[in-house]
């Protein structure tokens, strides 16, 4: 009776590509639960195989935490999801779902990084990988701007100028250490962005000398 109910805990065959990309969530899922680095053990029994299983299609652990942060710096996911905002929502509106994805990516990436000890991000062998990475903060602007979009003259600064602000409130409220363990949730970078904290009226803001 045990070997049938261990038979029946592990993951059924799969091919290649799908084998490799279960172990990869298995592993982020494992890190960013435990805040350290899982041993294989505790990973094949996350994606339900032989821990042998691993080393058939990795070369070794650190080849698999490699694919890990590959992977999560991979902005293509991001960037879909981006697309799909609904361009029929109020500005508002598609700005907090923009800053819900950025921010839900950002935690991830904070969150492994912190697990893996790592401080900055780290070296990518896969030159492709690398570029991909690399071009995502433009591609990332660009789409913002499409978020906008026709509802720029809303804002009372320049488009370019709202992206910077919502970026850089967008990091450092979404990092644990920046933000002191009170990270702002995406409506309230949002609604601060868009209304700032003043008790004065905006017409007052916006005649204020610089």
């Amino acid at each position: 009776m045990p070997a049938a109910n261990d038979t029946r805990s592990r993951a059924p065959h799969l091919p290649p590509e799908e084998r490799r990309a279960a172990l990869i969530a298995a592993t982020r899922d494992a890190l960013l639960e435990h805040g350290t680095v899982p041993t294989t053990k505790q990973i094949a029994a996350a994606a339900g195989v032989a821990e042998g299983t691993i080393f058939r299609v990795f070369d070794s652990k650190e080849d698999l935490l490699d694919a890990v942060m590959t992977e999560s710096f991979d902005p293509a996911p991001l960037l879909a999801e981006i697309d799909a905002i609904d361009p029929a929502l109020s500005l508002r509106d598609r700005l907090y779902r923009f800053t819900e994805l950025v921010q839900a990516r950002f935690q991830r990436i904070f969150g492994l990084m912190d697990a893996l000890g790592l401080v900055a991000p780290p070296h990518r062998r896969d030159r492709d990988a690398d570029r991909r990475a690399k071009d995502g903060g433009p591609a990332l602007v660009t789409r913002l701007r499409g978020v906008i979009g026709d509802d720029a003259d809303q804002l009372s600064v320049p488009p370019e100028e709202a992206i910077h602000l919502l970026r850089l409130l967008t990091f450092s409220g979404s990092h644990p250490h920046i933000s002191d363990g009170h990270v702002l949730s995406p409506r309230r970078i949002v609604d601060v962005l868009l209304d700032g904290i003043s008790a004065q009226p905006s017409t007052a803001r916006r005649n204020s000398p610089p």
